[in-house]
């Protein structure tokens, strides 16, 4: 037989293989990817025959008990010989068959022959609650589980290995012991493993068959598709055609197939062999390889059980060293997330009392968000990143809007600044250039809209409808003026009755209230839409959070009412009570009018004066300008009229702000964002506290599978240190 000259597989730290078996059996595979050798075959591939000869221990064989769940075989060395058995539970354990599973185990045995492994492997069947499959028996429980056998062999001879064997894939079912669900829970458990990136696929196929046939070399290859990570094993080439060795020697050689781990082949004893129990397996290989041709031109390394455990060992070891650094990064990146997880779905909440705490938790986060908003203070969280949070920017903002929108697009008619109101014939407007006081005439006429926001789908009910508006109006004041007033006079004398100013106001403020109320509705659907979306972000349930809205939605509508109906209540005072003000602007502005108008009549009749500037003759200024009585009181109520709207502007437009916008809806006590506090939580009963934060089963089911990945990554952290 050939021979590899020197042929050296060096294994790696036992120390580091050790930590892979105790990640392993704390159950943290389920979570991290960890290095590992994997057996897969058929069912009818011999595999088990090979795990036989790995072990050097004869597997029972009555029942196929190995076959039914998956195996871990561990070899370590130790200065005694000693065999523990043990189960690791499944994913999908309940904490009833855990406590099971923890409970059983054999310890420190001293030999496993096949009488007491088979006694063993009856156990671990009833153990894992699987069906015993006897004739004339019925079928109780499932065929096959998720649980795993491990099984721990030491002794001084050993070299650290460690392989895991599952069950062997079937195609067709057997009545009375498995099914089509059975066909399809053992794929699933089979490519499990195989789809680990970190796992080596021993690959066991017959030396009989045509690779190309066989399902599980074309399932490691949609999973390993540049042949990597799976080393091909051969079983049974005793039973080759003759004439046929050559397609087997191709594979072994690289020529067909060609896998990167590359072939091994062993001989495993036939059926007339297992009853033997003196027989020696690698007496009956050494005989098999060195005397048949072409088996015994092969070389050394690539033939044999013996060679081919120590093919894994290198495998596993060179494996282990490259994985090793990435396992204890992806733990401590997976053990963080995990804990963020769980954090975001807050404490338990499975009694009123840790609900009422959750929920107190809750309205102090949204308390702390509002305060950072409410004063600016962005950088305080990274939630402010979503520029709809910043609230006092937004706010402030559509109090800019609406003090422009209501001093340019406020009044209905616009007012002149022209010297008179004189009109020659009393029915047509005025000769006169006509422009506002707060806007520019030159603009263009569009459509002004009062509503910003329109999207407040929850609060719309409640908010003003949007209203359109022409942005240049080009009705005559002066006549509008006359009519007023010639409609009703009275008995005065070079004056007007205090009830005409009321009457003029009314109607020159007609915009304000559409004005007015769409702005305050942008801001019921600014501050609702913020705390929509600050609840977003502190409710990670979602189910929570709509619960929470919805017991929350009746004082927030409330809130909102009052203020929109201050608002209401201001308009009423402006436009419909009595015209009052102490503010002196009032009279500064009267006079500034009137002088403006007295300005621009005598700037007319100036002459230059080299000495005096520009001078008017006083003959000139005493000249009589003959004014009707009717015009002289048009002109002081266009003046007295301007002058009053505009202190009342923009004493409504600060009222608005300040108190329906920032008292009732911002920073007042009783707003909609303080409704939603420890006070409030502590007012809710037990009945609305389960509405609310009451775990719902996927919740639950979350939560304790959080706490179960955890508890297994932080023992794999004190593992890995």
């Amino acid at each position: 037989m050939a021979t590899q000259e020197d042929h050296h597989y060096g294994l790696g730290d036992p120390a580091i293989l050790d930590k892979i078996d105790r990640l392993f059996a704390c159950g943290v595979g389920d979570y991290i990817n960890l290095p590992q050798i994997v057996v897969v075959g058929d069912q009818s591939s011999g595999k088990s025959s090979v795990l036989e000869g790995l072990i050097r221990k004869p597997l029972p064989r009555d029942s196929g008990l190995c076959t039914r769940f998956t195996t871990q075989i561990i070899f370590k060395r130790s200065s005694c010989e000693t065999i523990s058995v043990s189960i690791i539970p499944g994913t999908d354990a309940t904490d009833e068959h855990k406590a099971g599973l923890h409970a059983w185990s054999k310890r420190e045995l001293q030999t496993l022959d096949c009488a007491t492994f088979a006694s063993i492997m009856e156990e671990v069947h009833h153990t894992m609650g699987l069906s015993r499959h006897q004739e004339g028996s019925a079928r109780k429980g499932p065929t096959f589980s998720r649980d795993v056998l491990r099984l721990e062999i030491c002794g001084p001879t050993q070299e650290h290995l460690s392989v895991i064997d599952v069950p062997g894939i079937f195609k067709n079912t057997t009545p009375g012991i498995t099914t089509k669900e059975d066909i399809s829970l053992v794929r699933s458990m089979v490519l499990g493993y195989m789809e680990n990136p970190r796992s080596v696929m021993l690959a066991v196929i017959p030396a009989n068959v045509d690779v190309a046939t066989q399902e599980i070399l074309q399932l490691a290859a949609d999973v390993d598709p540049d042949g990597k990570r799976t080393l091909g094993v051969l079983t049974k080439p005793d039973l080759v055609d003759q004439g046929a060795e050559s397609r087997v020697v191709d594979l072994l050689q690289g020529q067909a197939h060609p896998l990167r781990l590359g072939w091994h082949v062993v001989r495993n004893p036939g059926q007339q062999h297992l009853s033997d129990m003196s027989l020696d397996r690698g007496r009956l290989e050494q005989d098999f390889f060195n005397t048949r041709v072409p088996w015994n031109k092969l070389e050394t390394y690539k033939v044999g059980i013996e060679s081919l455990r120590l093919r894994i060992q290198y495998v596993l070891s060179d494996l282990v060293r490259q994985e090793f650094p990435k396992v204890k990064q992806e733990t401590a990146r997976k053990l963080t997330l995990a804990r963020g997880k769980l954090s975001q779905l807050g404490m338990e909440r499975e009694t009123p009392e840790k609900q009422l705490l959750y929920l107190t938790d809750l309205a102090t986060k949204f308390q702390r968000v509002v305060s950072f908003s409410v004063d600016a203070k962005y950088g305080s969280d990274a939630i402010f990143d979503d520029m709809q949070l910043r609230l006092a920017t937004l706010i402030s903002t559509r109090n800019v809007t609406f003090s422009d929108d209501l001093s340019r697009h406020g009044q209905e008619y616009c007012f002149t600044t022209s010297e008179n109101l004189r009109d020659t014939d009393g029915d047509s407007p005025p000769p006169l250039s006509w422009e506002s006081v707060d806007s520019d005439s030159s603009e263009r006429e569009e459509t002004f809209e009062t509503r910003k926001l329109t999207d407040s789908v929850d609060v719309e009910e409640i908010l003003q409808a949007q209203e359109s508006f022409s942005t240049m109006n080009g009705k005559s004041i002066a006549r509008w003026l006359r009519e007023v007033y010639t409609s009703s006079r009275g008995f005065e004398l070079g004056t007007f009755d205090s009830s005409i100013l009321a009457t003029t106001m009314k109607v020159q403020s007609t915009k304000w209230t559409g004005i007015a109320l769409g702005y305050i509705s942008d801001v019921v659907a600014i501050v609702h839409r913020f705390i929509d979306r600050v609840l977003d972000s502190i409710c990670h349930e979602r189910l929570v959070k709509s619960e929470l809205l919805s017991v929350l939605m009746d004082g927030l509508l409330e809130r909102y009412s009052k203020a929109i109906d201050h608002v209401r209540f201001l308009l009423d005072v402006e436009r419909v009570g009595t015209p009052m003000t102490l503010n002196h602007y009032f009279t500064d502005n009267l006079e500034k009018c009137r002088q403006k108008r007295m300005k621009t009549l005598m700037s007319r009749m100036s002459i230059n004066d080299c000495t005096h500037g520009q001078v008017v003759p006083l003959q000139d200024v005493a000249q009589s300008h003959p004014m009707s009585n009717t015009e002289h009181v048009v002109q002081d109520l266009h003046d007295i009229l301007f002058s009053y709207y505009k202190v009342a502007r923009k004493r409504f437009v600060d009222s608005v702000c300040m108190q329906a916008a920032d008292h009732f809806l911002i920073n007042g006590p009783q707003t909609p964002l303080a409704l939603f506090s420890p006070m409030f939580v502590s007012s809710l009963n037990a009945e609305q506290l389960e509405a609310i934060a009451g775990e719902d089963y996927g919740s639950r089911r979350t939560r304790l599978h959080l706490k179960r990945e955890i508890a297994s990554l932080e023992d794999a952290k004190k593992i890995l240190k």
